[in-house]
């Protein structure tokens, strides 16, 4: 299945705290080497090419479920945690906001020094997804972030940002190396979103007769809307989460897992008995971001109850649970590198059983108060935000029910 695609997003702004960001690198890492254990550098690739993960791993590193800074923010986290050890893992992470965006060709030569990899023809793929993204589809949206994923072996994803300071939103693009055949011929699985007046595709296979001149059109007037297709992600611009947002079977299955399930109940999640309630809920959601078939991505909000989000929605970002779900998978993969693999299938394990349960259960839809029990216990947990530790409510009269 082709990866690539689009997400629009609300734009926003700040920037994200000291101690989020330390912790958005680790638990980076520590995903990111769960994955090449399990399927390898090609499999990191592809989902880093997909709009939708994409979304779901910046919600569970606790970053705001539907905003703009997410690409910003996972892209630097990813490229913190993997360059220092990018020969172990086989994988490098170029590129950025701005100047860092500029730096990339550079870093692209540095890495093929290494590897033996062409790196005029990296440095080629990646001017030409962003000349095709600025210039080629002119849509309103002005590139700002460039970032280049790639593999010793040449294999990449580009994950880049645009910005439409009219509307209020940016667009994310997604490129898989391997999901097309060339840059001017339909290389984006769609190119969709909401009706702003007409755009310029210039990657349709209509318009065949205008590509030789592409780089004198830049500044042309569009006069036809080229295609809609389905590969297209647009999240709302409300910044608190709700219940619309999710799909409340699948947390409901998840919360019960983590809150009401015996885990002697399955011989497979032995290994994370003692593991209390919160953390296993937050576990459960980062073991489906890396084991989770592409079709469980299509609510990322409901990756924003692992560990909250900055600003506090859906709740602050419990660093205690946090911290633990680190350790726990840190753990898990560096057994598994040394053949020990018992815990690591322990963590997947959560995903299948998660799902099992799924299938018969009937949730009856509670979810104000999930969060309102999420942010009364955030204080237990280490809670934080932008804005300062949580603060343990003066009285509460929240009757917890799960679904």
């Amino acid at each position: 299945m082709r990866q690539s695609g689009h997400a629009d997003l609300p734009l926003h702004y700040g920037t994200v705290p000291p101690w989020l960001a330390k912790r958005m690198a680790t638990l980076g890492r520590a995903i990111t080497e769960a994955i090449l254990v399990e399927y390898g550098k090609s499999v990191m690739i592809q989902r880093l090419s997909d709009p939708l993960w994409f979304q779901s791993l910046g919600a569970v590193m606790g970053m705001d479920w539907h905003s703009s800074g997410i690409t910003t923010l996972v892209v630097g986290a990813l490229k913190r945690a993997i360059n220092p050890i990018s020969r172990e893992l086989g994988i490098y992470v170029c590129g950025g906001r701005g100047k860092h965006s500029r730096q990339t060709p550079a870093e692209l030569m540095a890495i093929a020094d290494k590897t033996g990899l062409d790196g005029e023809d990296l440095v080629r793929s990646s001017r030409l997804s962003a000349k095709v993204d600025n210039t080629a589809l002119q849509d309103g949206f002005s590139i700002y972030l460039h970032s280049f994923f790639l593999t010793d072996e040449g294999e990449w994803s580009v994950v880049q940002q645009g910005m439409n300071g009219d509307t209020g939103y940016a667009r994310r693009y997604h490129w898989h190396s391997e999901a097309f055949a060339a840059f001017l011929e339909e290389p984006h699985t769609s190119v969709i979103g909401v009706n702003q007046g007409t755009i310029l595709n210039l990657t349709d296979k209509a318009a065949q007769p205008t590509k030789a001149g592409i780089m004198s059109l830049t500044d042309e007037k569009p006069d036809k809307i080229i295609k809609e297709a389905q590969r297209f992600v647009l999240m709302p611009r409300h910044h608190d989460v709700r219940a619309e947002d999710v799909d409340l079977k699948r947390l409901g299955s998840i919360l019960a897992l983590a809150h009401d399930t015996d885990l002697a109940d399955f011989e497979e999640l032995l290994l994370l008995k003692g593991v209390g309630p919160r953390t296993l809920q937050s576990l459960t959601l980062v073991s489906e971001v890396i084991y989770g078939t592409q079709s469980r991505f299509s609510d990322p909000a409901r990756f924003s109850f692992a560990h909250g989000g900055k600003d506090g929605h859906p709740f602050p970002v419990p660093l205690t649970t946090y911290d633990e779900t680190i350790s726990l998978l840190r753990t898990a993969v560096d057994r598994a590198k040394i053949g020990h693999s018992d815990k690591i299938k322990a963590v997947k394990s959560l995903t299948k059983v998660a799902q099992s349960m799924e299938k018969a259960f009937q949730p009856n839809a509670n979810f104000d108060a999930i969060v309102a029990r999420e942010k009364a216990d955030s204080h237990k947990y280490g809670g934080m935000t932008v804005f300062g530790p949580a603060k343990k409510p003066k009285q509460s009269t929240i009757q917890m029910r799960l679904f």
